[in-house]
């Protein structure tokens, strides 16, 4: 496994990074907008760890807007980690390949923690 980290959605993206960013210091980087101006993907870097941001493009709760995000080391990896927590749980995503060059998946597993599940190619 090359790493995890949090990922959270949350509406106002761009405002709520910088207000960490104030808070905790650290570089606002990888900021990708959707074409209705929405933050898709963003990142916020404090000393050797990430934290991943993105908009919220469906509704959610309050408590649920965080999930663990999973870089895996090699496409066998991800398979075999998708299969463990997809067992029982539910999936949000299908393991498919993306336009930005990764296989990637979203899931819920069995103990209702959220997943995001990636290897970049």
């Amino acid at each position: 496994m090359k790493s995890a980290s949090p990922y959270v959605f949350i509406d106002n993206c761009r405002d709520v990074m910088e207000y960490y960013q104030s808070l905790f210091g650290g570089e606002i980087t990888n900021f990708q907008k959707s074409n209705d101006g929405k933050c898709l993907h963003a990142e916020l870097h404090l000393g050797n760890s990430i934290i991943h941001f993105s908009d919220t493009f469906s509704k959610t709760h309050e408590g649920d807007n965080v999930r663990i995000s999973l870089e895996c080391e090699s496409e066998e990896e991800i398979r075999r980690v998708y299969d463990a927590l997809s067992k029982d749980g539910k999936i949000t995503a299908q393991l498919q390949d993306t336009f930005w060059g990764a296989i990637h998946a979203n899931l819920v597993d069995k103990f209702g923690i959220g997943w995001l599940l990636n290897f970049q190619k």
